[in-house]
């Protein structure tokens, strides 16, 4: 059923459509990147029912050690925990593969997660002309189609507590953060980053600066080093791979900076000093089991993933690394967070 839907589609796009075989792409082409095994599990015997396929598409890269890659992890997290038949494809930040990957991926696959706030008018286009396949729409949403799930998220929660850890490590007054655009989402993060700050010190001075980009370190390291420059030791890195420029800058000139969607404290232990922790990888995981313990899909819903469901926090690393916030300041941190579940403290938000 879903091919007859798709058919139409198919031939319009024949002669443009690159396909998402990376055995057959292009030089310079986005690529599809498959799992390990984009089969069913070898347990499986035969006669035993196929194991539910999901498909992730996102909009960048995987490698950004951070939202697309913690995406990848909820992905593997399903294949060890349930066997499931995945694939990733990579659109590479080139929006003319978009429509044509959510397509080739819904064809094949039972879910296809389309990862980024870029998809929308692809999902308008696509999702309604294959019913018979569950989308999930991450950091997004789109009304009124059946079958698409959307999940958005509180990152202006998580962003509140790291903008007052940021406002108290601070010793020159000026703290900074680097947005890969001027969007609602990267908004979302900084309307949350100032508010916190103010709330641990209203005379401080937040500076914000975009870098244009998700997948370019060089012009990270370029805002970093304007936001430096300008006199804050503090900045938050809000720009996907652009944000290890960010990091870059902040070792040369011993400052510090925090880390976004994953715990990237890791990546450089002696200057990331904490990383806002958005799980996308954890909400894919939870919606997708949900389908295969239940059978239950929220078509045509959207949910907030936020703090009091667990999905949004502030990590420090694990005990091997260098501590740079006090025991003191994260139990402060912890006692806001409490007020923010409870409601006592609201939180401002730039979300549509």
């Amino acid at each position: 059923m879903k091919r007859i839907f798709a058919l139409t589609l198919v031939l319009v796009m024949l002669f443009a459509f690159v396909g998402c075989n990376n055995t057959q792409t292009p030089e310079g082409t986005p690529t599809a990147t498959p799992d390990a095994s984009t089969s069913p599990s070898p347990h499986e015997t035969e006669g035993e029912e196929e194991p539910v396929s999901v498909a992730i598409v996102v909009a960048g890269g995987l490698g950004d050690r951070s939202f697309y890659d913690s995406a990848d992890e909820g992905l593997k997290k399903l294949k060890e925990t349930y066997g499931v038949k995945t694939q990733v494809l990579e659109c590479k930040e080139d929006a003319s593969l978009y429509q044509p990957y959510l397509l080739n991926a819904a064809e094949e696959y039972d879910f296809v997660v389309a990862v980024g706030w870029q998809f929308y008018d692809a999902l308008v286009a696509v999702a309604p002309t294959m019913p018979d396949t569950k989308f999930i729409y991450v950091d997004n949403a789109v009304e009124g189609i059946s079958n698409v799930h959307n999940i958005l998220y509180a990152q202006n929660e998580g962003s509140f507590l790291v903008g007052y850890i940021a406002a108290k490590m601070s010793k020159s007054g000026k703290i900074g953060a680097v947005g890969g655009m001027d969007i609602d989402t990267i908004n979302d993060f900084i309307v949350g980053y100032e508010q916190g700050a103010k709330y641990a010190n209203p005379d401080i001075e937040v500076q914000i600066v975009y870098a244009g980009d998700f997948e370019d370190p060089a012009k990270g390291k370029e805002s970093a080093n304007s936001l430096i420059t300008a006199g804050c030791d503090v900045i938050f890195q809000i720009a996907g791979k652009t944000g290890e420029g960010v990091f870059e800058a902040a070792d040369e000139h011993d400052i510090y900076a925090i880390g976004v969607d994953s715990d990237q404290k890791y990546i450089n232990p002696d200057v990331i000093i904490c990383s806002m922790m958005k799980k996308v990888g954890d909400s894919i995981f939870a919606a997708v089991e949900e389908y295969i313990k239940n059978g239950t899909f929220k078509g045509g819903e959207t949910v907030v993933t936020n703090m009091a469901n667990g999905f949004i926090d502030v990590s420090y690393g694990d005990d091997t690394m260098t501590q740079q916030v006090s025991d003191e300041l994260k139990a402060e941190v912890e006692a806001l967070k409490a007020k923010i579940i409870s409601g006592e403290i609201v939180v401002e938000t730039k979300r549509r």
